[in-house]
């Protein structure tokens, strides 16, 4: 179902549409789970509109999901930010960015999240190996160098709103060449500050970005109970950039493939079979003309 789908979206749309009818009810024969709409839901959008719906779901849909919020500044170019805002405005009528600033109460990820949309405002598409060491040295001089071993925030600020993604992710390489550890390492002790702990997780999603969502997917389906919001939103937005190298870094992480995982933890059903679907590529073996059919009626 998934590998069809971007081949035939908009037939697909109607498909849905009418099967469910306008307000999401089943309408005949047709019908889908709550998990399996929502998915379905947000594969359809284009990138950009996607992004700007989980942008605003991040923002407003109780606590502020600041993971998915820099997930999202992350993981995009900053052609492709620039157009997240546009379609963040043109759908909802506000800015992106000046929402971020308007987060009661204050957080350690706004900040560093404004840094970032800053940052993709000043994109340079070149790195530079000098820059990248002598930024890895004021880290380390400006952190665990210093005779406190407390970050100065206004030095990460500045660096991070100044570079772009690929310079950032070129300067923990350089961290760890130059002092043989990982800057996440650095930020991980006891007492830690709110902005150590916020920013330690930024390290880790821009320096080894497949080992962070293989993280975010285990955590997902082995928690103490499934996180089908975090799931979804990584599977989607993850399935036509990285998957492959996630699933490796699974499998090296927890010895298992994702879709075992996601067999042993999700029921059986549309939406278990959607998600295996987006990591193996290929249709699930039940035919997306289940979707013809009602969840609890059998095929032929």
């Amino acid at each position: 179902m998934a590998t069809e789908i971007h081949d035939d979206g908009d037939d697909l749309a109607q498909l849905l549409q009418t099967a469910t009818g306008a307000n999401g009810q089943r309408n005949g024969a047709v019908a889908v789970s709550p998990e399996m709409s929502s998915a379905l839901s947000l594969f359809m959008l284009d990138p950009c509109e996607r992004d700007a719906v989980l942008a605003w779901e991040a923002l407003e849909r109780g606590e502020t999901n600041y993971r998915a919020l820099v997930e999202i500044f992350l993981g995009r170019k900053s052609s492709h930010i620039q157009l997240i805002r546009q379609a963040y405005q043109r759908k909802f009528r506000r800015q992106l960015e000046q929402d971020i600033i308007n987060i009661e109460p204050p957080h350690a990820f706004q900040r560093i999240l404004i840094a970032l949309a800053t940052s993709h405002k000043a994109h340079q598409a070149d790195v530079s190996q000098h820059l990248a060491k002598c930024d890895a040295r004021r880290l380390y001089e400006t952190g665990e160098g210093n005779s406190s071993g407390a970050i100065e925030e206004a030095v990460v600020l500045e660096i991070v709103s100044k570079r772009s993604i690929p310079q950032l992710k070129l300067t923990f390489l350089s961290y760890r060449h130059i002092y043989g550890h990982d800057y996440s390492k650095s930020l991980k002790k006891e007492g830690a500050t709110e902005f150590a702990d916020a920013f330690r997780m930024f390290v880790k999603c821009i320096f080894n970005t497949p080992k962070y969502y293989a993280k975010m997917l285990h955590t997902s389906l082995k928690g103490t109970a499934v996180d089908r919001s975090a799931l979804t939103r990584v599977m989607v937005s993850r399935a036509e950039l990285d998957m492959s190298e996630i699933q490796r870094a699974f499998k090296r992480k927890y010895g298992v493939e994702i879709q075992e995982c996601i067999c042993q933890s999700i029921a059986c059903g549309d939406y278990r079979d959607f998600l295996v679907a987006m990591v193996t590529k290929t249709p699930p073996a039940a035919s997306s003309s289940n979707l013809l059919r009602g969840p609890n009626q059998k095929s032929d």
